[in-house]
């Protein structure tokens, strides 16, 4: 018998991607020796590289008139699929011939965390875990742009990562705001030979810069340094992680890294980290309410972080080597 193929058509956004990523192994364990086809977006897809059974990643660049299904189509509709999962809710799965289709529907999000509904949406009774697949790549990659700068500026020391990113204005803590929360840590003996770590993507240098203007010789700068897989190498390399609501604070939440995630007006109760070590900082905490980013105040992030610290590193608990 020939090994079963499977056609996993995810998301174009990073953080989607990790959600959904233990979609993997649940595919690995409903069928044996599958070989998996994942389509997704650009920025995302080096996520999938090294992931089990994973042969082949198509990229999604969107087009006009939905041009970029078109395309995907022209490449799967010629093969037979033993299993078919679109967590994007495209007419695909119904175009192309298949054994068994799996489709997303949004009539399904009834207040469900969106890893529980993934889990569902696979049959799954227990919640399908996020996974990240580094790859000695990607962990070369992330030492090539850390170790120098460890070796440099105020010597090596335990490294928190901060994720100021700015793709979505309503979900960006302002920019000035980091470099005021790394001078109140700088300044906290808890923090004591930190070294201060933004990561992000080639456009992320401007909400990052007041980090690491701030952080001076301690500052470890990993903006646009490298792809999403060497990103989450240099974020497993951090002891603490804080960030935006974004792709990044995903990655930290499904490395087990003790995580930080800072949440406006969107659903923290529902896109926050997922993880045993995570926790969140919302301008308004009350679940159903809702105030701008703005409103999270320095102070508020800063008495998180502490909190976060004290819980995950300690006094008396030694930080990564």
């Amino acid at each position: 018998m020939s090994e079963p193929t499977v056609l996993f058509v995810t998301s174009n956004r990073i953080g989607d991607c990790v959600i959904s990523s233990g979609v993997i192994r649940e595919i690995g364990r409903q069928l044996p020796g599958a070989r998996i086809t994942v389509a997704c977006g650009r920025p995302p897809a080096p996520f999938f590289r090294s992931a089990p059974d994973v042969v082949e990643t198509i990229i999604l660049d969107k087009k006009k008139m939905a041009g970029h299904w078109v395309d995907l189509w022209k490449q799967v509709a010629g093969r037979r699929w033993d299993l078919v999962i679109d967590i994007r809710g495209s007419a695909l799965a119904w175009l192309i011939p298949a054994k068994r289709r799996v489709v997303y529907n949004r009539s399904w999000e009834t207040g469900l965390r969106k890893v529980e509904m993934v889990s569902r949406l696979m049959g799954s009774d227990t919640p399908l875990d996020p996974e990240i697949w580094l790859d000695d790549q990607a962990r070369a990659e992330a030492a090539a742009v850390i170790d120098p700068q460890l070796a440099g500026g105020s010597g090596p020391g335990p490294i928190i990562a901060l994720a100021p990113i700015a793709h979505q204005p309503g979900k960006s803590w302002p920019a000035e705001r980091w470099g005021q929360l790394v001078e109140r840590l700088k300044a906290d003996s808890r923090f004591d030979g930190w070294r201060f770590m933004p990561v992000g993507g080639p456009g992320d240098r401007p909400p990052a810069t007041p980090a690491l203007e701030a952080a001076g010789p301690r500052g470890i700068d990993f903006v646009g340094k490298g792809d999403i897989l060497a990103s989450a190498a240099a974020i497993n390399r951090a002891d603490l992680f804080v960030g935006n609501d974004s792709g990044l604070m995903h990655v930290s939440a499904a490395l087990g890294g003790p995580t930080l995630g800072l949440f406006g007006p969107t659903e923290w109760w529902l896109y926050g980290p997922w993880g045993p070590r995570t926790r969140t900082a919302a301008s308004n905490e009350t679940r159903g309410q809702f105030a701008p980013i703005e409103d999270l105040s320095v102070d508020h992030v800063f008495d998180a972080v502490i909190a976060l610290h004290d819980s995950y590193i300690g006094a008396g608990s030694p930080a990564k080597p």
